[in-house]
């Protein structure tokens, strides 16, 4: 069984940071691109940023260099860091595995909520 799970979420104040965490079980971690998605109040899910299994990183053109996502394949988790923050990236931030060569093997994370506010 496959499960993606997201931690790290919270409230942060404009300006702050925080570090998302996807651990993933069920799946050969080495062979997905692991990829960060969110979905603001009223809005449609959107790329945030995403890791191939060997290593190539796009990210939105809308997070500004404000993310930067890493992996790590031994512990088989992707992470998310965030900085300077604003209210705009208030949102629920899902996880995503997708394999490298068969489409079809996509999964989701539950989503964890990031609010930015004073």
């Amino acid at each position: 069984q496959v499960q993606l799970v997201e931690s790290g979420g919270g409230l942060v104040q404009p300006g702050g940071s925080l570090r998302l965490s996807c651990t993933a079980s069920g799946i050969t971690f080495s062979m997905y691109t692991m990829g960060w998605y969110r979905q603001a109040p009223g809005k449609q899910r959107e790329l945030v940023a995403v890791i191939t299994s060997g290593g190539t990183i796009n990210y939105a053109g809308s997070v500004n260099g404000r993310f930067t996502i890493s992996r790590d394949n031994a512990k088989n988790t992707v992470y998310l860091q965030g900085s300077s923050l604003k209210p705009e990236a208030t949102a629920v931030y899902y996880c995503n595995a997708r394999h490298r060569s068969i489409n079809s093997l996509d999964y989701w994370g539950q989503g964890t909520q990031v609010t930015v506010s004073s």
